[in-house]
């Protein structure tokens, strides 16, 4: 309980970037003013929060200390390993960026060579940080799905060709003596939302993560859902369009093969709007394609504007099964895809949402970009960090 306890005080204290006084963490936390007052000083202590100057309003008496979180009191990096591009951050207690960097990801068939560039890169960006070392809580990695979570270990991401259980999260904490957390790229993007996506990341919320792939991150009051297995948001197999084509699952119209960019990108050439001067694999190649066919869309090419409308159109679909399933207040879209069709699915996706909604009688569902940035799955690793660190969670009341 007495952990517990902590860590909902510094979470109500990490929700108001202006601070919070004892007064009002007993009011917001039910707790009593001995063990917050008591809690309060060990964060002070430990420099996790600070004293950040009094307030007074008439009539309460004498002014109240104002605590706020101490941006210097920790730091968390985070690595988002893409099938395409690596992206490295570390984060200060309240959430920013400190220090970024982005490469190409190095032979992604070659575990060990990426996890060599991870391990070089984490190693620079501290460095050239000027953080000191003991200061650093963790590292957190988002990759591409499926995990294993107890093991830490990536099991045959489908982008990511030679990577069969590959023990992630041992390997790099014997190269970095850095504790190590693993999760699903979807999931490190709806806890960055959470940690440092403001409005957007509060409440519950599903977050459609537009990638190489296409995935879900799931919020419930506040609390991440991550399965059984930790593999929650796989969603590649609903059908966005019955019309659509056949899919490997035995389907037709998956998620997985009418509104990923590669199948977007494949329209296209079928369509002659791309021309497809050799087959192509590679992610950095369906990246490239995928920024022409936007661009072609951008300057008015009507065809190229008509793929990009069917996908919105067959997102509200897929996205209406989610929200009707688990009556969320918002959707958030993010990921690295998302900046390219971000004008045109906020035009296109509330409407046909709402068409589809359930409960579109009782209320509107709110359709939102990310609050974090193009980056928000290297945030989310990061954040996975702070949040094992700090989050109220359930799972910190159990015993054992």
């Amino acid at each position: 309980m007495g952990d517990f306890n902590r860590s909902v005080i510094f979470d109500a204290i990490r929700r108001e970037p202006e601070g919070r006084s004892r007064v009002e963490l007993v009011e917001i936390t039910g707790l009593s003013t001995q063990t917050v007052s008591n809690i309060a000083r060990r964060l002070l202590d430990d420099e996790l929060i600070v004293e950040a100057g009094k307030t007074s309003a008439a009539g309460l008496g004498k002014p109240r200390t104002i605590l706020r979180l101490n941006p210097a009191g920790l730091y968390a990096a985070g690595v988002h390993i893409d099938p395409a591009v690596m992206t490295y951050v570390l984060l200060d207690l309240t959430g920013r960026v400190v220090a970024h960097a982005r490469d190409r990801t190095p032979e992604a068939s070659n575990p060990e060579q990426v996890m060599a560039h991870i391990r070089d890169h984490v190693e620079r960006l501290v460095a050239d940080s000027g953080i000191a070392r003991e200061k650093l809580v963790g590292l957190g990695l988002a990759a591409p799905g499926p995990i294993d979570q107890e093991r830490g270990t990536i099991v045959d991401p489908p982008n990511l060709r030679g990577w069969h259980s590959v023990p992630l999260r041992d390997a790099l904490e014997d190269a970095t003596g850095l504790p190590v957390l693993v999760d699903k790229d979807v999931t490190a993007a709806a806890v960055a939302e959470t940690w440092v996506g403001g409005a957007s990341g509060t409440g519950s919320f599903v977050f459609l993560y537009l990638g190489t792939g296409i995935g879900a991150g799931l919020a419930l009051g506040d609390e991440l859902m991550r399965g059984v297995s930790g593999n929650a948001g796989e969603i590649g197999h609903i059908v966005a369009d019955p019309d659509g084509p056949p899919c490997a699952c035995g389907q037709r119209g998956c998620i997985a093969v009418t509104i990923t960019p590669q199948a977007m990108v494949e329209e296209a050439e079928r369509l002659g709007v791309l021309r497809a001067d050799a087959p192509f694999e590679s992610p950095p190649e369906i990246d490239a394609q995928f920024a022409r066919l936007c661009t072609a869309a951008e300057a008015g090419d009507t065809v190229a504007g008509g793929i990009l409308d069917r996908a919105a159109d067959r997102t509200a679909r897929a996205v209406a099964v989610i929200t009707n399933l688990l009556d969320v207040d918002r959707v958030v879209f993010g990921g690295p895809f998302w900046a390219r069709l971000e004008a045109r699915y906020l035009e296109r996706v509330p409407p046909r949402l709402a068409e589809y909604s359930a409960t579109i009688a009782l209320r509107e569902l709110e359709v939102v970009g990310t609050g974090v940035g193009e980056d928000v799955a290297a945030i989310g690793a990061a954040s996975l960090v702070l949040e094992r660190t700090f989050a109220p969670t359930a799972n910190r009341l159990l015993l054992g």
